[in-house]
């Protein structure tokens, strides 16, 4: 990746590594993001920069309010995971059972250094820029309530992105059309008869059909969907306890799926209730099913696309584009939310360097690359207008 001989540059984004260390030792979940946010905007108030709070500890910074020129909104996110982190780094969370898993301390830093260089320079921005500092994205619907908070009035193109381990470092993605995938959860509640492990047949064996149906359920994505809809469908959790000498009354399933194309997601959700239902039918017991619709498919505008490849190609070199990783990866973003409402688009950006950052997102093992933040706070100060010199 290119490097920025500018001191002052250098200076900003040393200064976004030391925020990202400090944000990582303490880290907080979603809704819950009070001293990050507190954080965020002392910084913005040393900066100069005007904010408002948006969504509770959501922030919104502003430059450039009265320019002419189209307005952009450039995203980072903020909260953390309930992980006990085992990375090993020097900055490790100070609080058991809590880590940024996701790299969202990463992305606020980088986002941070982009602000500092464009208040710099904010009389050459030709139109405003709004900086977001999202809470909630880990399965919270931070950005809907962002944008319920009016953190997309006036905005005329939106721009985010990921770190991501399992690309390597130099190398991104930013497709037009679908780049992360929908999401959703169901919870299937089996509800048997009870009794005694030596006599089956006086019970409804819930651990029985609970089974079935998650052997059933495999079957969904091979045999009742189409192959050219990607899906993904996984049971996560399988509960039933009981004593070793008694069958129980009865047992919850748990689990979620992946769409790659939000059009599937009824269907899908259909077939999850048809097959628990008949399955448990089969073997003589009931069962309750819940499906809860969590995020859509992240879908890029083509022309906001290439205005961010044309940007990472400019900051990152020709070869930055990954043109042979299968999209959309399965993984989902709230980022969706923004990009049903405005043009934009949303990159993910290698970060495997061979130096230990090759363990995937959510993994105690998981440390964000610090690498990142220059070069992609670059791309976002030349998709704002105000490019940093090579």
């Amino acid at each position: 990746m290119s490097a920025k001989l500018d001191p002052v540059w250098q200076r900003m984004t040393d200064a976004a590594v030391d925020l990202r260390h400090a944000l990582h030792r303490q880290p907080e979940l979603a809704w819950q993001e009070e001293r990050t946010a507190a954080t965020i905007r002392a910084r913005l108030d040393e900066l100069g920069i005007g904010w408002r709070e948006c969504a509770g500890t959501g922030t919104i910074g502003l430059l450039a309010a009265d320019r002419p020129g189209r307005h952009i909104a450039l995203r980072g996110d903020i909260d953390a995971l309930p992980i006990n982190e085992e990375s090993g780094v020097e900055w490790v969370s100070e609080r058991p059972g809590f880590m940024h898993a996701c790299g969202h301390d990463g992305h606020t830093a980088t986002l941070m250094a982009a602000a500092t260089w464009l208040k710099q320079h904010e009389d050459q921005l030709p139109g405003p820029v709004s900086l977001l500092f999202q809470p909630a994205e880990e399965g919270g619907h931070g950005a809907r309530r962002m944008i319920e908070n009016g953190a997309l009035d006036g905005v005329d193109a939106i721009f985010g992105w990921h770190n991501w381990p399992a690309i390597p470092y130099g190398k991104a993605v930013c497709p037009d059309g679908a780049v992360m995938a929908g999401n959703g959860s169901f919870e299937i509640v089996v509800k048997g008869r009870g009794g005694h492990s030596s006599q089956p047949e006086a019970c409804r064996d819930p651990v029985l059909a609970g089974s079935a149906i998650v052997v059933a359920l495999q079957q969904v994505v091979s045999r009742r969907l189409s192959p050219q809809f990607a899906t993904v469908l996984s049971v996560t959790s399988f509960e039933a306890p009981s004593a070793l000498t008694v069958i129980p009354d009865s047992a919850t399933l748990r689990g979620s799926f992946r769409l790659g194309n939000s059009g599937t997601r009824e269907p899908l959700s259909q077939l999850i209730r048809e097959v628990a239902e008949c399955t448990a039918r089969a073997h003589g017991v009931d069962c309750e099913i819940t499906v809860h619709p969590r995020y859509d498919a992240t879908v890029n505008h083509p022309a906001e696309a290439a205005r961010y490849r044309q940007a990472l190609v400019a900051e990152l070199g020709d070869a930055v584009i990954d043109r042979e990783l299968p999209l959309p990866i399965m993984a989902s973003e709230d980022f969706s939310y923004y990009l049903k409402k405005v043009p934009g688009a949303f990159a993910l950006v290698g970060a495997d360097d061979g130096n230990n950052h090759h363990h995937p997102c959510h993994s105690p093992m998981y440390d964000f690359n610090d690498r990142l933040i220059a070069p992609v706070a670059a791309v976002f100060a030349r998709l704002a207008g105000v490019p940093v010199p090579a």
